[in-house]
């Protein structure tokens, strides 16, 4: 049988996956008429230093240090050439590191898992034109997430650990992709997320550079939240609602991609945050299994 190597394109749908909670689920390439891929990856992170008002502290309240692992299946299908539909789903593990004394006194547990957000987006590309050996491509996106089972995120600093803030959010996007002859591509790309509850409106931006070649995918990206309202950690006006509080942050991280064999390719990366407010330092890596058609 003939070896199947995999796309430029492709590669770069595979690795969004990768970073469900960091990047965008939306990016500048389009997988074509009935081709995508299908995807499951894991993800460790870890913290112990927490972006709070007005400085960064050393520790975790309660906890001590976090860390976090997650699985996540991910799909995406081109249901034409200008319309392409993607779905995510991850189970999550967050663990604190709270005493004995601390867990039997408060009744806290240090661990809480389960199947978090849901999240289906549909992406569509309006323009594309072409710029000397360049292509340009102006796309739009829209998707909606929701609660997948029915954890817990509710008042009381036990909720530090929470997998998820139980908001079913409404987000739309506009993306600018650059694609040179070369595989050097630059994407950009902004929008505004509708949270429901308490939960913050934001707005959401990334910026992506990478080279995407027919068997060697990297790439580097910072993406960024700016919450419209909301309150902060342990400052006056907050009632231990900890969804209710006005999170901004900035990311950065690195992706990477090598082709296997049959359809098959590996997919790493790995993530930092370099600013916040009211969010854990944490660092990820992050590997994966991925499939294409």
């Amino acid at each position: 049988m003939k070896q199947r190597y995999f796309s430029p394109i492709v590669v770069v749908l595979l690795l969004i996956a990768l970073h469900t909670s960091a990047q965008s689920l939306s990016n500048g390439f389009m997988s074509g008429r009935k081709h995508g891929s299908v995807s499951i990856s894991t993800t460790q992170e870890w913290y112990q230093q927490v972006y709070l008002v007005p400085e960064k502290v050393d520790r975790v309240p309660i906890f001590e240090r976090i860390q976090i692992q997650s699985v996540n299946l991910f799909a995406n299908y081109g249901i034409t050439d200008k319309i392409e539909a993607v779905v995510s789903l991850p189970y999550v593990r967050s663990e604190g590191h709270a005493g004995e004394q601390v867990i039997n006194d408060l009744g806290y547990t240090n661990v809480r898992q389960g199947l978090q957000d849901v999240t289906g987006l549909l992406k569509f590309k309006a323009y594309s034109t072409v710029l000397g050996s360049s292509v340009l491509n102006l796309l739009g996106a829209v998707s909606v997430s929701t609660p997948a089972s029915n954890y817990k995120s509710e008042q009381g600093l036990e909720y530090i650990i929470a997998i998820g803030n139980r908001a079913t959010k409404v987000s739309s996007s506009g993306i600018a992709h650059l694609q040179t002859a070369s595989g050097v591509f630059v994407t950009g790309q902004a929008g505004y997320s509708l949270r429901s509850g308490r939960v913050p409106n934001a707005f959401l931006a990334e910026l992506k550079t990478g080279y995407a070649g027919p068997s060697i995918y990297v790439d580097g990206w910072a993406t960024m939240q700016r919450s419209g309202s909301g309150t902060d950690i342990l400052q006056p006006g907050f009632d231990g609602f900890f969804p209710a509080t006005r999170v901004n942050f900035i990311r950065v991280g690195v992706s990477g991609f090598r082709p296997l064999a049959q359809g098959f390719g590996l997919v790493v990366g790995g993530s930092t945050y370099v600013a916040g407010r009211n969010v854990g330092k944490s660092t990820a890596v992050t590997g994966g299994l991925a499939y294409n058609f």
